[in-house]
């Protein structure tokens, strides 16, 4: 069958970590199925929702490598829901009911004292006209609530109605109507909640595959009946484990989840993002992907755990340093130049100070090491070796057999061998005890820098 999924984010706020999964699996999909992938604000929230958030969620996916194949909002199309809702009402399937929040706390408080579940008890199709005249004119209005398939003829004796799927992720799974309250579709003020947006928009845009979160399981079997009133196919279902903090907490941007605007910021590659999202809570190895054509070839639906996909953002920085260990030039020459690192100089630079890089960013910190004039500091007992180290620098050009000839003209005069040998002339001429192979640093310095610092 051809594969169109989407991802439904809201934009209330920045995408975080926890969002970046579910995107991520369905893009992967789409990318392994040669599919199509649809970009849906659920936006209806009409005081959180803001373009900004929007351009910064179409921002955030695009840094992640995601190209939506179309995006569409909820606020546009609001005359395909109320259509929907209409026709529901005429089969009897959307019925009013007048209940305060207070009202049905207490019903559902009662329930529970006497040992029953405290499910909907549909008083409000027990209502005549004469009721709801009665209670409008108290100044209440309704909320609608959707008829699950769970009776036989008569709506107020309930049995047990299996609603079953098989899930992509999970395997097969069922779920008792009988056991669930009629969910509310439309609130008081004729906005509508989550479910009957969703489904209109499934089937309109002909998605094939829903990939979500577990926390959307228990919602499953009201929009499979919910699908079927509406006289559509649903689609295949699955649903993956969540990200949680390494306790075992769920990951929210109220809860201060990494939100992929501060990893963006702090030089954190995409794919390192990508491939911790993604293969943690499966049974592949997490491991640096190189691309997301790569790491659509790595994770199947089914190898997810059914047990919590635990992230801990410390496994960012050493993934991350493994990626931008094997970057090409090409791949980060524009960043480079961004750090005022370019010229004829820019790919050997890059090609020898990668490796101590955790991030492309700090590659401005080697550069300024090389390049800058200034003279450093030397330790004291050290000043007569750096100060004769100068006089036996070789002449230019320099290469990568340079640092050993020099050095070893050194040893040859002073004796001196290993860390005495080599580090105060690192020190001298990069301010640093540790780093990329000198070798490969020599000629970038060169020796104008070279003598300057020395001396």
């Amino acid at each position: 069958m051809s594969v169109t999924v989407r991802f439904a984010p809201s934009p209330t706020g920045f995408l975080h970590i926890g969002n970046a999964r579910p995107a991520l699996m369905n893009w992967l999909f789409a990318l392994k199925n040669q599919g199509r992938f649809i970009l849906r604000y659920d936006d209806t929230d009409r005081e959180r929702s803001t373009a900004e958030f929007a351009d910064a969620i179409a921002g955030d996916l695009g840094w992640l490598g995601i190209a939506p194949h179309q995006s569409v909002r909820q606020s546009d199309r609001i005359a395909l829901y109320d259509a929907a809702a209409e026709r529901l009402k005429a089969q009897g399937l959307l019925y009013a009911c007048y209940e305060t929040s207070d009202e049905l706390e207490r019903r559902r408080a009662r329930a529970r004292a006497l040992g029953r579940p405290p499910v909907y008890d549909r008083a409000g199709l027990k209502l005549t006209d004469e009721d709801r005249v009665r209670l409008e004119v108290e100044g209440r209005r309704p909320h609608w609530r959707f008829l699950l398939p769970n009776h036989d003829g008569d709506p107020f004796v309930t049995r047990r109605t299996e609603m079953a799927w098989d899930d992509l992720c999970r395997g097969a799974q069922s779920v008792d109507l009988a056991s669930l309250s009629d969910p509310v579709l439309v609130r008081e003020d004729g906005s509508y909640l989550y479910t009957l947006p969703s489904i209109v928009d499934d089937i309109e845009l002909g998605i094939s595959h829903v990939i979500r979160g577990e926390d959307h399981v228990a919602n499953t079997a009201v929009q499979l009946a919910i699908f079927a009133a509406l006289g559509a196919a649903a689609p295949v279902f699955a649903h993956h484990n969540l990200l949680t903090t390494v306790s075992g907490e769920g990951l929210s941007k109220r809860k201060g989840a990494l939100s992929l605007r501060s990893l963006r910021e702090a030089g954190v590659e995409p794919m390192a993002v990508a491939s911790l999202a993604v293969l943690t809570g499966t049974s592949h190895a997490i491991e640096p992907a190189d691309s997301l054509e790569t790491l659509a070839g790595m994770v199947d639906l089914a190898d997810v755990s059914r047990s919590s996909a635990k992230f801990d953002p410390d496994d960012l920085g050493p993934l991350n340093a493994k990626l931008v260990h094997g970057l090409a030039f090409a791949d980060v020459a524009g960043r480079l130049a961004a750090l005022g690192i370019a010229g004829e100089k820019a790919e050997a630079f890059w090609l020898a100070v990668r490796e101590n890089c955790a991030t492309v960013g700090e590659a401005a910190r080697w550069w300024t090491a090389i390049t800058d004039p200034v003279r450093l500091p030397v330790d004291a007992e050290d000043a007569d070796y750096v100060t004769l180290a100068a006089s036996l620098l070789p002449e230019e050009p320099f290469d990568e057999t340079t640092w050993g000839a020099w050095t070893g003209a050194l040893k040859a005069r002073t004796g001196r061998k290993g860390r005495a040998l080599f580090l105060p002339l690192r020190k001298a001429l990069t301010g640093e005890a540790h780093g990329p192979d000198m070798k490969a640093l020599l000629p970038l310095i060169g020796r104008r820098n070279s003598v300057g610092r020395l001396s």
